[in-house]
């Protein structure tokens, strides 16, 4: 069933086109994700679907019934109202009643009162007439499913729990279309990897903006690029859009290079003086002007950012040592008997749940607090580049140019001047956007310019506390390499896992309580092997002890463990069943990424994407299984 539709929609802000003729249409049930550059238009495409803004050209179509929510990318505000208040908000006109309701019997159950119950009756008779019954239900369910406390003020709520909060409100009218704006921002791992489960089981048509590349692909049933205003489908997963969208670009250039090769051979021959002049063709001289007309309004590909990290003398082999550190705020253990040595060379990633204490161990490794017992020791030669998730080494109210050159034309980069323009520009700043004050950008454009300011000055230890929030996949995959290949020591807080995977050699994990416990890897390393806790009531027997397993003890595996007939029979077949599948995942995915598969009805698109997303979980779960038998057989 098609669910909504754009035709030829155009917005532009000054001369700038985000949106150029561009369309795009939208079936029931699909988990669509739209990527692109910072700056491109994403943002304001999710507003034109929601109704915020007008575009300047097109028309929008939404099935008449069909009801659309949407979660900003934007922080909430702190409101000081309840959980369950702000939620009712998302119902409209019923919101007020209900939220009263909701009070006064709060009110009479707490203090009584023969007014607040003359109230009670008459705001439950305005429930019965208007059928609000069946919305008060809706909120309790969602508040359930969410995990929140209806009583609990939004002002005493993290970020990231407020933005759970927007996100039942905007569940609570039941939507058939759901826009999300960077849901992952400001949520931890657990956070984000409940919210992952929570969209997929709801069945809910999601069109969403997220630069986490595993959020990405485990919920996106089709991706669509806005590039230079228009909308591309890309169907499949992420992997299989870099590839096509490679290919698209390269395949782009050249018929570029066909076309400049073809117009400069014209504008030679307009060019011939008297003897062209004699024998000039009019066609010709008509053609010459539409090919100049079109190369004019060709839009190049935007340009990558292409910065490097300044590399200062090496430091010494030991960069960092704690010894049986511990430190408390406001009465709670934030670190507890921490000890640990930091050699060069070294990548290292926090993990952690929001308010758990990562950016406070940079601190105390950095020197930037002391701790309240034991020592933190840092080595010989150390040049720090401190990345702060709240940017406070940038000034507001100055320009970019001055925030990174002090007003200087030129930079010391290295072991040579550069001007600061042409600094800037690897950054994807333009020149007229130098002269703009820092309070004018966005997330992605401060944190592309902390970068700048951090990479002018040579250093050894990077110590980077969230820098991917706000960047572009592009700029993300170009900051993993140089992390990758920059011979210092790194320190890194994030909560992109993918990021984390591709760039740590070990993890700090915060297990609460003041306790941080180091793995080795990235964090799906983590995951194979943190602890597993045992359930006792699953065997029928009542406990209230802890399952606690010593990481530093080796797993040991039973030696009398064999594999069942039934298991090696399932062991010998599972290539071949994930040989066929694979086989069928790809034929689906060349069909879905022809540029007509869009024009076929809806219910056979619905059946083929359908699928395609059925055939990913049996892989994932046959893989599984296939790595569980073989690690069984080889004992």
């Amino acid at each position: 069933m098609l669910l909504l539709r754009l035709d030829n929609i155009s917005l532009a802000f000054g001369h700038h086109a985000l949106l150029d003729k561009a369309n795009l249409t939208i079936a029931a049930g699909e988990r669509l994700c739209i990527i692109g550059r910072n700056g491109a238009g994403k943002s304001s495409l999710l507003k034109i679907i929601a109704g915020e803004i007008k575009a300047d050209d097109g028309s929008l179509w939404i099935e008449a019934s069909a009801r659309v929510a949407s979660l900003h990318q934007d922080v909430p505000v702190a409101e000081d109202i309840t959980v369950f208040n702000l939620v009712a908000k998302g119902l409209g006109d019923v919101a007020t009643l209900i939220s009263d309701y909701h009070e006064t019997a709060i009110q009479v159950a707490e203090r009584g009162g023969q007014a607040a119950l003359d109230k009670l009756s008459r705001l439950q008779q305005q429930l019965d007439d208007a059928d609000g019954w069946q919305f008060q239900q809706r909120i309790e369910t969602v508040l359930s499913q969410l995990s929140l406390n209806a009583e609990e003020k939004v002002s005493d709520l993290s970020g990231g729990w407020r933005r759970r909060v927007l996100l039942a409100q905007a569940l609570v009218c039941q939507p058939d279309i759901l826009l999300l704006d960077e849901p992952t921002n400001h949520l931890d791992i657990t956070a984000i990897n409940w919210l992952e489960k929570f969209l997929i089981n709801q069945k809910i048509t999601l069109i969403f903006i997220t630069h986490d590349r595993t959020f990405l692909r485990q919920v996106a049933t089709r991706i669509v690029d806005l590039d230079r205003g228009q909308l591309i489908s890309w169907p499949g997963d992420y992997d299989n859009y870099k590839i096509k969208k490679e290919h698209q670009l390269n395949v782009e250039a050249e018929q570029n290079a066909q076309f400049d090769k073809k117009l400069q051979k014209e504008e030679v021959w307009v060019r011939q003086g008297i003897k062209a002049r004699r024998t000039r063709n009019e066609g010709r001289v008509r053609r010459l002007e539409a090919l100049r007309a079109e190369q004019a309004k060709r839009r190049s590909v935007l340009g990558n950012a292409d910065f490097s990290i300044g590399q200062s003398e090496n430091s010494g082999k030991l960069v960092f040592e704690a010894k049986d550190v511990s430190y408390c705020w406001e009465n709670s253990i934030i670190v507890k008997d921490f000890s640990v040595r930091v050699l060069r060379g070294d990548k290292i990633g926090l993990i952690g749940p929001n308010g758990s204490g990562k950016t406070t161990l940079l601190r105390l490794m950095l020197g930037d607090l002391l701790a309240d017992e034991g020592t933190v020791t840092q080595g010989t030669n150390i040049s720090v580049a401190y990345f702060d998730q709240q940017r406070a080494q940038l000034v507001l109210e100055k320009t970019v140019r001055e925030n990174v050159s002090d007003g200087n034309d030129t930079i010391r980069i290295g072991d040579q001047d550069r001007h600061v323009v042409s600094y800037l520009r690897d950054f994807l700043f333009d020149p007229e956007r130098l002269q703009s004050p820092v309070s004018s950008l966005s997330g992605g454009e401060c944190n592309r310019l902390l970068l700048a300011k951090l990479f002018a000055n040579p250093a050894n230890v990077l110590v980077l506390d969230e820098p991917t929030n706000d960047l572009d996949i592009e700029t993300l995959e170009l900051l993993e390499n140089l992390i990758v290949n920059f011979e210092g020591t790194v320190l890194i807080v994030s909560h992109d896992r993918h990021f984390l995977d591709n760039i740590v050699s070990s993890t700090w994990v915060f297990s609460g309580n003041g306790v941080v416990e180091q793995y080795v890897g990235g964090y799906q390393d983590y995951l194979r092997q943190k602890p597993t806790v045992v359930d006792e009531n699953h065997s029928g027997k009542k406990s209230n002890k802890k399952a606690v397993k010593d990481v530093s003890e080796p797993k040991v595996v039973d030696a009398r463990q064999k594999l069942t007939y039934k298991d090696q029979k399932e062991l010998q077949s599972l290539p071949t069943v994930i040989e066929k599948l694979e086989a069928e995942q790809l034929q689906l995915q060349s069909e879905m990424a022809t540029p007509d598969f869009y024009k076929k009805d809806v219910n056979n698109i619905n059946k083929m994407t359908n699928r395609l997303d059925v055939i990913s979980k049996e892989l994932d779960h046959h893989y599984a299984r296939w790595d569980e038998l073989e690690s069984q057989s080889n004992h």
